[in-house]
C-alpha cells in the first residue's frame, strides 16, 4: 500500500516519555518536534503492569483512557514482560527448541537471558521461512510445532506466497486479545464525537469464503474469523454496537445479497445512523455504487415493508431483515429516499439519506487513499475517520486522533498485542528502499522520522516475523510510537484487499506478451496503475508495442483491426490469469475490482516518461521505467500518446486453497471404499 509522506512531521504533545526511553531523533533529518521548557519529570513505575489482556469496559471511558495512558507511558516494561510470557509458553515448542538450544527446555532459565537468547539466536524470517511449519498444521501435525496452545485456525491474509494466500496461526485466546482492541476504540471516539451512544451505526459488514485444511482446521479472513466468533455474534447488548444490520445480513454468504439486505436496513433506520462505515473505502464505495444502481428496488422494498424474496433468497437473512422492517409499508420513507437518490447530483449523498452521521469510518491509509476524493465528493464533508491498524498476524494499535486529516493519520502501537522489533529502512534518492538487513531496535527505541519495517513476535506461533508494512514514526504518546502508513513491501498495484508485487505483475505480463505473435509486434515497455476512478477500481497496464501495429494507428475497422482486438483482449485476460489467488478472487467472487485493461500507447510514449521524471529529479544515469505510476502528470504523458483500449473478456479462474488437494484426497478415498469427513471448500 502506498501513502504519500509529509516531510515534517510534529511529536504528539503528550504526557512525559517512559523512564526507560529516551525519544531519538535522526541526526540527518529536519523535524519540527515540541520540546518542553525543562526536562520531563520521569514517572514511578506503577504497583503493578496491567494484565496483559487487561479488562476494558468500552462504557467506562475515564477508566479506558487512563488504561492507555498506562499502557503507552510503561511500554518498554511491558513489552520486556510480553516477550518473556511469550518463551515461557512456547520456548519448548519445536520451531524455537531449533533455535534456542538446551536453554529452551531449562525450566532454571532466567526470563531475561532466555530473551536475550531469543533476540541473539532467533532469526527474523520471512513467511516462506515458517511456512512449512503452517502447512503441517494444516495438514495434521500438531500444534507444539509452533505453539504450546491448540491452533484452532488459520488466517488468510491477503499476501500471497507462492500466488496462494498467507496462512497465519491463530488461537482461542487470540480473540480475547482482538476484543480488548475494539473496546479500547469507544471511549476514544467518545472523547471527540459526543452522543454515539444516541443511536445506531452502519457498519456495512462481510463475509468472505472459507475452507477446510486437510486436517480440519478453518482458514478464513481474519475479520470473517472475529465476525463468526461467539465475541461478535453474542456481543452484549451496547449503545456502541448497536448496528442496522442484522447478524443474519453480515454473515450471509452471497455477498449481492448480503449488500442488499444491509443497505434495506441501514435506509430504514436512517434516522438513526450516527456514523457509517465500512473496513476498507473501497467496500464502502462499492455499497455507494451498489445503491446508486439498485435504489429504485430499495425503495420498492421500503414502500411495501418487505424485503424482495428475488433479492434475499437467504432464508435466515430474509428473515431478519423482516424483523427490522416490521412488515410495516412506509411509503413516506420510500419517498424521500427516492427524491435524494433521484437527484440530478450524488454529492453529499450519505450526509443527505442518513442526515444526523457524524463521520464515515473507514481505512483511508495506504493504498485506501486513492479513494479519499471520492469519500468526500460522496460524503459531503463527513470526516473520514480510520480507528485502527491491524492485520492478520496480529491487531497492532488505535487511532488516539480519530478526527485528524487522513493525510494525517498516525496509530499509536500497543504494547501488549505483541512483541514488536523493527529493521530500519533507508529512503533512496528515487523514493524507494534500501537495505532490508538494517539495525534492528526495539518498540521504544525507534527514532522519529525514520521509517521501519515492521517485525513481530506473536502469542500464537510467529517469531520475528517480518509483517511487510513500511512504517514511519511520526511521534510518541508517552513511550509508546505513532507510526504512519507508508505502504506494503514490494506492493506496486492495489485497488482492494489484492496486493500485487512487482515481480508478480512482470510473471503475469511475460505470460501475456506471447499472444502477441499473431500481431508481429513484440513489447517493448510497460507500466501500470491503478485506477479507481470508476468502482469497482481496476488495473490499467500501458504498453508500447515495437512495430506500433497498423490498426491501431489507423483506426481501422477492417479485419486486422478485429484480431488486434482479439489479441489483445486475449493479452488482458493471460495477464489475470497470472495474476495470483487474491486478486482472481476479488474478480471473480467478491467483484470488489474490474476487468483488467491494457492501453497501448504510440512510440516514444515512454521516452516521455522519462523526459517527465528526469525533469522533476531523477538521475538519467540510473533511470529505470517505473512499472507503477501513479503521479498525475506521469499518467497524463501516457494517456496523451494512447492509441487503443482493451479490456479482459473473460473473468479468472478462482477456487479456495487446499480444493485440489480435497478433490484428490476425496477420488483416492473412494477408490479405497472410505469417505471423507471434510469438504475441500465451503461456500
Amino acid at each position: 500500500m502506498d501513502l504519500a509522506m509529509s516531510t515534517t512531521t510534529t511529536t504528539s504533545t503528550s504526557p512525559a516519555p517512559d523512564h526507560d526511553h529516551g525519544h531519538h531523533l535522526p541526526s540527518s533529518a529536519s523535524f519540527v518536534v515540541s520540546s518542553p521548557a525543562s526536562p520531563p519529570a520521569m514517572p514511578p513505575p506503577p504497583p503493578s503492569l496491567p494484565a496483559t489482556i487487561p479488562a476494558c469496559d468500552p462504557h467506562d471511558g475515564p477508566a479506558s483512557l487512563q488504561l492507555i495512558e498506562t499502557l503507552t507511558t510503561h511500554a518498554g516494561a511491558i513489552q520486556r514482560r510480553v516477550l518473556r510470557e511469550i518463551l515461557a509458553m512456547n520456548a519448548r515448542t519445536d520451531y524455537l527448541r531449533g533455535f534456542l538450544g538446551a536453554a529452551a527446555v531449562d525450566t532454571n532459565a532466567d526470563a531475561d537471558e532466555l530473551a536475550a537468547s531469543f533476540k541473539e539466536r532467533v532469526p527474523v524470517v520471512e513467511y516462506e521461512d515458517v511456512k512449512p511449519y503452517i502447512e503441517r498444521i494444516a495438514n495434521g501435525a500438531p500444534s507444539s510445532l509452533i505453539s504450546s496452545k491448540p491452533i484452532t485456525e488459520l488466517l488468510t491474509s491477503s499476501g500471497t506466497s507462492g500466488g496462494q494466500p498467507k496462512l497465519m496461526p491463530s488461537t482461542e485466546e487470540e480473540l480475547d486479545r482482538k476484543t480488548f482492541l475494539y473496546n479500547l476504540l469507544v471511549p476514544v471516539m467518545n472523547k471527540y464525537v459526543q452522543g454515539l451512544d444516541e443511536g445506531r451505526c452502519m457498519y456495512l459488514l462481510f463475509v468472505k469464503p472459507e475452507i477446510t485444511t486437510p486436517c480440519g482446521l478453518v482458514a478464513r479472513p481474519v475479520l470473517t474469523s472475529y465476525y463468526k466468533s461467539d465475541h461478535f455474534r453474542n456481543r452484549p447488548d451496547s449503545p456502541y454496537t448497536r448496528y442496522t444490520s442484522p447478524n443474519e445480513a453480515i454473515l450471509c454468504p452471497d455477498s449481492t445479497q448480503s449488500m442488499y439486505a444491509q443497505l434495506l436496513c441501514g435506509l430504514s433506520r436512517r434516522g438513526e445512523v450516527l456514523r457509517v462505515g465500512a473496513v476498507f473505502a473501497s467496500a464502502f464505495l462499492r455499497a455507494i455504487k451498489f445503491l446508486e444502481l439498485h435504489w429504485r428496488a430499495l425503495c420498492a422494498d421500503l414502500h411495501s415493508g418487505t424485503a424482495d424474496p428475488s433479492r434475499v433468497a437467504d432464508e435466515a437473512c430474509r428473515d431478519a431483515v423482516a424483523r427490522v422492517l416490521v412488515s410495516r409499508p412506509d411509503p413516506e420513507l420510500a419517498d424521500a429516499v427516492a427524491a435524494e437518490c433521484g437527484a440530478a447530483s450524488w454529492e453529499g449523498i450519505v450526509r443527505r439519506l442518513w442526515p444526523r452521521t457524524k463521520y464515515i469510518d473507514v481505512i483511508v491509509t495506504g493504498s485506501m487513499a486513492q479513494y479519499i476524493p471520492m469519500l468526500e465528493f460522496y460524503g459531503g464533508g463527513l470526516p473520514l475517520v480510520s480507528t485502527m491498524y491491524a492485520s492478520s498476524e496480529c491487531f497492532f494499535g488505535i487511532n488516539l486522533r480519530p478526527l485528524d486529516p487522513p493525510e494525517e493519520v498516525a496509530y499509536t502501537l500497543l504494547p501488549n498485542m505483541c512483541y514488536y522489533e523493527f529493521v530500519k529502512v533507508e529512503k533512496d534518492g528515487e523514493g524507494g528502499e534500501e537495505g532490508r538487513e538494517g539495525e534492528v531496535v526495539e518498540l521504544v527505541d525507534v527514532e522519529i522520522g525514520a521509517h521501519y519495517e515492521l517485525v513481530v513476535t506473536t502469542f500464537t506461533g510467529l517469531y520475528r516475523y517480518r509483517v511487510g508494512d513500511i512504517l514511519q514514526v511520526s511521534g510518541f504518546h508517552n513511550a509508546a510510537p505513532q507510526f504512519r502508513f507508508v505502504h506494503r513491501r514490494n506492493v506496486v498495484l492495489s485497488v482492494d484487499t489484492d496486493k500485487t508485487s512487482e515481480a508478480d505483475l512482470l510473471r503475469a505480463v511475460t505470460a501475456a506478451k506471447r499472444l502477441l505473435a499473431p500481431l508481429g509486434a513484440i513489447l517493448s515497455e510497460y507500466t501500470a496503475y491503478a485506477d479507481t476512478s470508476s468502482i469497482p477500481g481496476h488495473y490499467v497496464l500501458f504498453w508500447e508495442l515495437t512495430p506500433p501495429p497498423p490498426p491501431f494507428a489507423a483506426g481501422a475497422e477492417d479485419d486486422a483491426a478485429d484480431v488486434a482486438r482479439r489479441v489483445m483482449a486475449a493479452c488482458c485476460a493471460e495477464v489475470e490469469a497470472g495474476l495470483d489467488a487474491v486478486y482472481r478472487r476479488c474478480r471473480s467472487r467478491d467483484r470488489s475490482v474490474g476487468p483488467l485493461e491494457i492501453r497501448v500507447v504510440g512510440p516514444g510514449a515512454f521516452d516521455a516518461l522519462m523526459d517527465l521524471c528526469v525533469s522533476q529529479g531523477s538521475s538519467v544515469n540510473q533511470y529505470k521505467t517505473p512499472r507503477c505510476i501513479k503521479h498525475p502528470d506521469a499518467i497524463a504523458v501516457l494517456e496523451a500518446r494512447v492509441l487503443g483500449r482493451f479490456f479482459s473478456d473473460a473473468v479468472p479462474h478462482w477456487e479456495p486453497p487446499f480444493h485440489q488437494q480435497a478433490v484428490a484426497a476425496a477420488g483416492a478415498a473412494t477408490d479405497a471404499g472410505a469417505g471423507l469427513n471434510d469438504e475441500g471448500a465451503t461456500a
